[in-house]
């Protein structure tokens, strides 16, 4: 019902129909085309082909958009461009880069005047704090879209801000607001035919009545919602709406056509990525199992939604998962997990003020505090259960559906009415104003004087409370301004701080990293490539000497920046203890053992750790070249033609399915060029249409450059890198390694 990206598809885009991708970028690489069609091509490539399931490279194209203009003084475009980077942020769940690139996007518009551009830029701020959970500011800034479109007269902008305000009050329980805003949306689509709009906001109506136990009405609002969707051929209204229904048998205890509709949204939302509906989905599938004592595959549906809620930043869908967790330990009898997890519920809903989840949560924690004697805190939790489900089956909000669904019929049915009834209406009107017309008459007159004399006295009381005021809000500006100041000043400091731990952490990273002097004493025509995204790096290098054997080898530990600098740290202490406290040279069995020392050391926190590394590591005697590896292969280059020694599909750390590494045995022959590599020089975007380099680009790359020294092969690589990604960021650590054996 809620569909993020559902609702920044209708708001910020208004597209034609899907057209032919091919086409777009035909007009896009044609030098003859207008440079105003070659940026509304571009615009079209990246919300009609890539937005909502390769957002990564909207973002890039985008950045050409932005590019073109920018150099042609295109000032709508680029706020276009800025708009749709902030989206593709927004999917991929990096709020703080969508917020960044939205304001872009808000300062070009207002500076252009672009009214309707500052609205879109003020619903998206919306939708991106109701994700985090920060209802006061999202609710601000609809009202600020809205009072924009309102300007405008742009009543399709006024339905979507008024349907946005109604999900907020919907979250938070207040159903007579929510109805109140829903319907309003209602009318406005219709009058202007949206039929896309107007299934959203019948879906949100029945989402009303379903929470209210009014299952008949909740199934025709959602039935009506559904033909439309389908008719109109809209994916994410079709998942949602599903979804819905479901939930409608679901508590009615049909379980199998609970079950029959949440996969076929389930189908859905996986099929366009929907990442937020698939969360959703999962624990509704999980709920109805659970109902059919089906514990074990409720919950690994629980624990999918977990995942993924945690992934994107949905503190709503995260609470609903660690309760839903937390009632299968509590039947497990595992108590101490259940409050964990419970606990962790209610915080989260708590943060978001979701009445729904705060109730779950806290009978969750009222039932197993008690059975473990916890008096006191049974009790506290038990009154914020009954609080919050009184609030949410107050009968004042389901006295106020009723009258605001009946206001909404009656207003519809009355402008359906014919002419001649509403003329007979007006003379009645007028009869009756008529009768009333002399005795008002009669009335002001006694009343202007005491009128008068009443608002003297209250302009007189008005102007001297606004001085006050004025005065008290300017200390208080004053005084906020000086905090900010402080904080920004602190902030700076932090920050400075931070780097100059960062930048101290790259000696030290650097220190476990072989000298290239040492590199070269031990394989004296090879390269190393080595470019760290951020200033340290998950990638790393590494080379042992041990009983004539030269072991050598490239690494990609999970994550780049601090986070893989870290633990790049202990994989390369593994490999060290493998060689130098085992005693070992055989690939296979140094990754076997750096396997075991890895998973040791992260087993020692409270916290269950997944990351690893992926490594491919060779042992060079004579001419007898020995590899292992995780997950990275070995090319080697021979008359002209790519070798490819596969890896074993496993990291160096936890792994459902752990068997030893194998140790591949080749004689090498003169002329054989070995290459070692970590993923981010093949996961690259850039080149002409922003995508990635890929495998196949790094292998003719290399068979083209054989004829060079290994020098020379690693400029002109590092060369044909950069050229690649152009302007674009890169995306991550690169590590690659060549080795020529002697000719």
């Amino acid at each position: 019902m809620k569909n993020l990206l559902y609702l920044l598809l209708v708001i910020s885009f208004n597209g034609a129909a899907q057209v032919n991708l091919d086409s777009l970028w035909g007009v896009w690489n044609d030098p003859t085309q207008a440079d105003t069609n070659k940026l509304e091509a571009m615009n079209k490539i990246c919300w009609q082909g890539y937005l909502f399931n390769q957002p990564d490279s909207a973002f890039y194209f985008a950045q050409m958009q932005y590019d073109l203009a920018k150099e042609k003084d295109e000032y709508r475009q680029m706020s276009a461009a800025l708009n749709t980077q902030g989206v593709s942020f927004t999917v991929r769940g990096d709020y703080t880069k969508a917020i960044d690139y939205f304001t872009q996007c808000l300062n070009i518009t207002k500076e252009i005047g672009d009214k309707q551009g500052v609205a879109s830029a003020f619903n998206n701020f919306g939708i991106i704090y109701k994700i985090q959970g920060d209802y006061t500011k999202s609710i601000d800034y609809y009202a600020q879209c809205l009072k924009i479109n309102e300007e405008i007269s742009d009543k399709n902008g006024i339905a979507g801000a008024l349907n946005n305000m109604g999900n907020i009050y919907f979250t938070q329980g207040n159903y007579a607001s929510a109805v109140q805003y829903y319907t309003r949306s209602l009318k406005l689509k219709q009058e202007i035919g949206d039929k896309q709009g107007a299934a959203r906001s019948t879906s949100n109506i029945g989402a009303i009545y379903r929470d209210q136990g009014d299952y008949a009405k909740a199934i025709d609002h959602y039935t009506q919602s559904l033909t439309i969707e389908e008719e109109i051929g809209n994916k994410f209204g079709v998942a949602s709406t599903l979804n819905n229904i479901g939930d409608i048998y679901k508590e009615q205890k049909d379980y199998a056509v609970a079950i029959e509709n949440y996969n076929q949204s389930l189908k859905i939302r996986e099929e366009i990525d929907d990442k937020k509906g698939i969360a959703s989905t999962l624990i509704n599938i999980g709920a109805v199992y659970y109902l059919q004592n089906n514990r074990e595959t409720a919950f690994e549906h629980y624990t999918r939604s977990l995942k993924i809620s945690e992934e994107i930043g949905d503190p709503q869908a995260f609470s609903k998962s660690l309760y839903s967790c937390g009632v299968i330990y509590q039947d497990q009898g595992d108590f101490t997990r259940a409050l964990d997890y419970g606990s962790r519920a209610l915080a989260k809903a708590k943060e978001v003020g979701a009445l729904l989840e705060i109730k779950n949560a806290a009978n969750l924690l009222w039932e197993v505090n008690k059975l473990l004697g916890r008096h006191k805190d049974a009790l506290q939790m038990h009154e914020l259960y009954i609080t919050s489900r009184d609030s949410l089956e107050s009968e004042k909000n389901q006295k106020e559906v009723i009258r605001q669904e009946y206001k909404f019929a009656y207003e519809k049915q009355a402008a359906a009415d014919s002419i001649k009834t509403a003329e007979a209406n007006k003379v009645k009107d007028a009869q009756l104003l008529a009768e009333k017309a002399k005795t008002k008459q009669q009335q002001q007159q006694k009343y202007f004087l005491y009128g008068g004399l009443a608002l003297a006295l209250i302009f007189g009381g008005f102007i001297f409370n606004r001085f006050r005021v004025t005065k008290k809000q300017k200390g208080i500006i004053e005084e906020q301004k000086q905090r900010v100041e402080d904080a920004y000043g602190h902030l700076e400091e932090k920050n400075n701080e931070i780097m100059d731990s960062i930048i101290y952490a790259k000696r030290i990273q650097s220190a476990i990293l072989p000298p290239q002097k040492i590199v070269k004493e031990y394989l004296q025509e090879s390269f190393i490539l080595y470019k760290p995204k951020d200033i340290v790096a998950g990638d790393f290098y590494w080379l042992e000497h041990k009983d004539g054997k030269i072991l050598f080898a490239a690494a990609d530990c999970t994550g780049h920046g601090v986070p893989g600098a870290l633990v790049s740290v202990v994989c390369n202490n593994g490999l060290n203890r493998s060689v130098r406290e085992h005693g070992l040279t055989d690939p296979g069995q140094i990754l076997d053992k750096t396997r075991e020392i890895v998973i040791n050391e992260f087993e020692k926190s409270e916290d269950e750790v997944k990351d690893g590394m992926d490594i491919a590591l060779c042992s060079l005697e004579g001419t007898t070249l020995k590899y292992a590896g995780a997950n990275n292969p070995l090319w080697i280059i021979r008359n002209s033609e790519v070798l490819e020694t596969k890896a074993d599909k496993q990291p160096i750390g936890k792994f459902h399915k752990q068997k030893p590494y194998t140790t591949h045995t080749i004689e090498l022959q003169p002329g054989d060029s070995i290459y070692i590599f970590s993923d981010g020089y093949v996961d690259q975007f850039g080149g002409e249409k922003g995508k990635k380099f890929k495998a196949k680009g790094l292998k003719e790359l290399l068979l083209n450059i054989q004829d060079k020294s290994m020098e020379k092969q690693k400029q002109t690589i590092d060369d044909v890198f950069e050229t690649w990604k152009g302007d674009l960021e890169q995306v991550d650590d690169v590590c690659v390694m060549g080795v020529a054996c002697d000719q």
